[in-house]
């Protein structure tokens, strides 16, 4: 992904390799939500929760 550099370099070797932690991260947690989601009740997702509207502004003086 990243061309090999000096200071990308020594940025690996001062902090780690971030780039590819995230990478892994990610695909964890990708993991973890397709687990969820296929256990999740098929009803739960095709259901919209209630969420209110807008409020209209009063009109009371």
């Amino acid at each position: 992904m990243f061309q090999e550099t000096p200071i990308f370099s020594r940025l690996v070797a001062e902090r780690g390799d971030v780039p590819a932690q995230v990478r892994g991260e990610a695909e964890r947690i990708r993991h973890d939500l397709a687990r969820v989601l296929r256990q999740a009740p098929e009803s739960s997702l095709s259901t919209p929760r209630n969420v209110p509207g807008p409020t209209a502004p009063s009109t009371a003086l």
